[in-house]
């Protein structure tokens, strides 16, 4: 079993007994999540820690653009509770990179590629992806791309 999955385990235990509901219906939700992706496919397998990763990036997307659809409807509350589940969520993921840092990244990426005009950016995605796996979200990745070979 990967590290992670036993400490969403071990920390929806330790969450349960300090009547913390949002950490709790959280983490149940997280590990739903992961339970589902193990046996999605032909054949039930076991996710490593990466693969649990991308399970718990894809969760706290969900709950961040929720978030904005409840808030955009006027429900706030219910914008917050999604918000709150996302910083639980978080707590698990890798640090986000910074601008800065994504951007010397991008700029790696393309002098390693030689990709010049924006009809080249599917390369430098390819040499970029394995790098900010996780650490960045794709659209974000994108958009850093195009503004660097447009410019």
């Amino acid at each position: 079993m990967s590290a992670l999955k036993d400490k969403l385990k071990a920390d929806l235990a330790a969450s349960m007994k300090a009547r913390d509901e949002v950490r709790v219906r959280t983490i149940r939700m997280a590990l739903a999540a992961v339970n589902v992706e193990e046996v999605a496919g032909k054949e039930a397998r076991e996710l490593s820690d990466d693969e649990v990763i991308k399970v718990l990036t894809r969760e706290a997307k969900k709950r961040r653009e929720a978030s904005e659809a409840f808030a955009g409807a006027g429900r706030a509350e219910q914008a917050q509770a999604e918000l709150d589940e996302q910083a639980v969520l978080e707590e698990y993921l890798p640090a986000q990179l910074s601008d800065d840092e994504l951007n010397a990244l991008v700029d790696a990426a393309i002098a390693e590629s030689g990709a010049e005009g924006p009809k080249a950016m599917g390369q430098v995605m390819k040499i970029l992806n394995p790098k900010v796996a996780g650490r960045a979200e794709g659209g974000r990745v994108a958009q850093a791309v195009r503004a660097r070979l447009s410019a």
